[in-house]
């Protein structure tokens, strides 16, 4: 099914992301740093489901935009742990690359929702007449 991928790379993520965290020392400032991280990795992939089963394809483009934010703050969660030096740095790239290529894909999927929005979306007409029912 379409995009049954993205839902996989994003659970992956997540499932990584965990992993990571839980490796970290435990500090008050890792801590912190672990709590956000778990939480925008795991909408990330949750968003993009709910997106999935919009009502519309209004509500499908602002949902999988949350998804896009998620995964944008889960990647900078992430360099500042690389930054920081804590974590395996070899998971940390994959992570890195993972997320970073999963936000273009996002972005690219809203602006093609969006433009199809644009193209399917009749033209509003002012009629001055009022739309009355007609009953047989």
């Amino acid at each position: 099914m379409k995009g049954d991928n993205i839902f996989e790379r994003l659970v992956f993520i997540a499932v990584e992301t965990v992993c990571v965290v839980e490796a970290l020392p435990h500090r008050p400032t890792t801590k912190h740093i672990g709590q956000q991280l778990v939480r925008s990795a795991t909408s990330g992939e949750a968003n993009y489901q709910e997106a999935r089963g919009a009502e519309s394809r209004k509500d499908f483009v602002h949902k999988l935009g949350i998804s896009l934010k998620e995964t944008r703050e889960t990647h900078y969660w992430l360099r500042l742990l690389d930054g920081l030096g804590l974590g395996a740095t070899s998971r940390l790239q994959r992570l890195l690359a993972e997320t970073l290529e999963l936000s273009r894909i996002l972005a690219s999927s809203i602006r093609t929702a969006k433009r199809s929005t644009d193209v399917t979306r009749p033209p509003r007409t002012q009629t001055s007449e009022p739309i009355t029912e007609t009953r047989s």
